[in-house]
């Protein structure tokens, strides 16, 4: 069949068949063609499948690096979030205990503003009491000046210098008793 192409390939440009089919160079042309690339196809198609297997294990290591990248990425972000939930939480908790300390101490403060109102009024109340003690005892010596003032210009006016004498002799004299 390979011989009746090639025959009818000669004579279409020409050529008549000379003779036997082996000695008709277009067919050893064909052999040497064949058995070129039947024999380099074998260690050609090895280093084609080498190269695309290389090429396909070069992409699957990238891939299983990008897998490998995206879980840890996954895992670093699961990582923060659950520390940033983490740091909130303590957020709320530092700010509630914050909460309860400030109302604890305004509680407090409240307290001790009222213990030192209430001191301060009671040493008010007492300055006051003694500011009157002290008032009414200005005013009794007071009126006891006064009062002895008068009964000395009223004894001065009616007692004589007789009398005047015996009283202070007779006081003179008790004034021993009333000493002891």
């Amino acid at each position: 069949m390979i011989s009746s192409a090639f025959a009818a390939e000669a004579a279409e440009h020409g050529h008549e068949a000379a003779g036997p089919l082996y000695t008709d160079p277009h067919l050893w042309v064909a052999v040497a063609f064949f058995l070129v690339v039947g024999f380099a196809w074998k260690p050609v198609s090895r280093a084609i499948g080498a190269a695309l297997d290389a090429r396909a294990a070069k992409i699957r290591a990238r891939l299983d690096e990008a897998h490998k990248l995206r879980e840890d990425a996954q895992e670093m972000l699961a990582t923060y979030r659950r520390k940033q939930r983490d740091a909130m939480k303590e957020a709320e908790e530092i700010i509630a205990h914050a909460k309860a300390e400030a109302d604890r101490l305004a509680e407090q403060a409240a307290k001790d503003l009222e213990e030192v109102l209430a001191r301060r009024e009671k040493a008010a109340i007492e300055r006051i009491a003694q500011a009157e003690a002290n008032a009414v005892r200005e005013v009794q010596d007071l009126a006891v000046d006064v009062a002895i003032n008068a009964a000395r210009q009223m004894l001065a006016q009616s007692i004589t210098a007789d009398q005047a004498g015996k009283l202070v002799d007779g006081a003179i004299e008790e004034l021993p008793r009333k000493l002891h």
